[in-house]
């Protein structure tokens, strides 16, 4: 049996909350307390109200139903803090939220969209486990059965953390994201502890297909020292993917249920902005097939990729070109259950082998303590560019099982300066 890391954290205890609607002092400035209006009533301007008299200084209390939002919100917290004991509720009107003009451009990676951004410093959001928000992606995910999805095309981000420094977002709920359910971007000292995030396509006519592509669990852009601990995603996508610029990460025990894994990437689209990806751990990691009626994916355990060495298109669509480097990762304590390929890099991911091969470089990358099934043979593949091959990739105690059990395990490595612990011999094919 693994060991579990436990993280023990010294809360200060919050004063007294009185359940009625109220302005009033208290030690750390005012307490601004809120309901829902009920009967279908919009909550946005009472929301926003709130946090204008307590996000600075003080302590904004939303008390337990549902918030009914119609338009983007910006809280800016300063030393303050935000108890969320219901959800706020984002109206699926798609073709308003798909209007540019009504959703924020702060996530420069890809012009992605977001609705909802918390930014200041010295704050913290607690939802207690019980609140949070609620994205009503139901009614997205059809919507793209029958319209075609791309990168920037306006579908919201659930939750952004946006130019935030030394800041708190506990006990979180996103249920039913229609795009990414967090970001976290151009911040620093950020912690998420406890973060739950479900979505599950309910509509029986798509069973077994995957109709919830890119709503993943976080991606982190700009941003350095982000902790994330005690993750639940269930998602279609990646359930953490870190993005370019991405420096001293701290995931662990995390729970990733369908979806692609965990991603590096994608790296290397703006051709005159490097990538660099430094100091990574990610430990005890439970990545785990769930029914296929809810989701067929479970692509990967880690994986790493890059856009190809020549720029073609432009982004957010296109890209490629972009140098830098992913160093120092660490990946240990890992359980897989029927996962498709526990570990892969490719260093031109969905380019064209004509193309221009990355130069974008992976080093010192280490897995260790690695245990469960994967349901394909392709159980490391590790493709690098012969513009930037890989050294220093590092594998220990690596026990990984094929389903079925006649299956001949595949190890590929191209372009490999230097290897350790692999267990069986990696072949060199194109």
């Amino acid at each position: 049996m693994r060991k579990m890391k436990l993280n023990v954290y010294f809360l200060l205890v919050a004063l007294p909350v009185v359940l009625a609607s109220a302005l009033t002092p208290t030690r750390q400035g005012k307490t601004c307390t809120i309901s829902p209006l009920g009967g279908g009533q919009d909550d946005t301007d009472q929301v926003l109200d709130a946090i204008s008299k307590c996000g600075k200084g003080g302590h904004t209390v939303l008390l337990p139903g549902d918030y009914i939002i119609t338009r983007k919100m910006t809280w800016d917290l300063q030393d303050a803090t935000v108890d969320i004991w219901g959800y706020l509720d984002f109206q699926p009107d798609i073709q308003y939220w798909l209007n540019a003009n009504n959703t924020y451009r702060v996530v420069f990676v890809q012009s992605q969209a977001s609705w909802f951004v918390l930014t200041g410093s010295d704050f913290t959001v607690d939802a207690h486990n019980s609140g949070g928000i609620k994205g009503n992606g139901q009614l997205w995910w059809e919507y793209y059965t029958s319209h075609v999805k791309a990168d920037g095309d306006g579908r919201p981000i659930s939750l952004t953390v946006y130019q935030a420094k030394r800041a708190a977002i506990r006990g979180f709920r996103i249920e039913s994201p229609p795009f990414w359910s967090n970001c976290v971007a151009e911040s620093s000292d950020i912690t998420y502890d406890g973060m739950f995030v479900n979505a599950t396509n309910t509509n029986s006519t798509f069973f077994g297909k995957n109709i919830v592509p890119n709503t993943d669990g976080i991606n982190t852009f700009r941003s350095n020292n982000i902790n994330l601990f005690n993750w639940d995603i269930t998602c279609g996508d990646d359930c953490l993917a870190i993005k370019g610029n991405s420096t001293n990460i701290h995931a662990s025990n995390y729970t990733c249920r369908g979806g692609n894994g965990v991603a590096f990437g994608s790296l290397g689209q703006y051709v005159d902005l490097p990538d660099y990806v430094e100091n990574v751990l990610l430990e005890y990691f439970t990545m785990t097939r769930i029914s296929h009626d809810a989701q067929p994916n479970m692509g990967s355990g880690v994986y790493f990729k890059t856009w190809t060495g020549v720029s073609v298109g432009l982004p957010p669509t296109g890209g490629g070109g972009g140098t830098g480097q992913v160093k120092n990762v660490v990946c240990r304590d890992f359980s897989l259950n029927l996962v498709d390929r526990p570990v892969h890099v490719y260093q031109t991911n969905g380019g064209n082998s004509s193309e221009l091969q990355s130069s974008l470089q992976f080093a010192d990358l280490s897995f260790s303590n690695w245990y469960g099934t994967a349901d394909t043979n392709r159980v490391i593949d590790i493709e690098c560019s012969p513009n930037a091959p890989c050294p220093d990739i590092a594998f220990k105690d690596f026990n990984i099982h094929l389903v079925p059990s006649n299956l001949t395990a595949r190890y590929t490595c191209i372009n490999v300066v230097s290897e350790a612990g692999i267990p069986g011999p990696c072949n060199a094919t194109t």
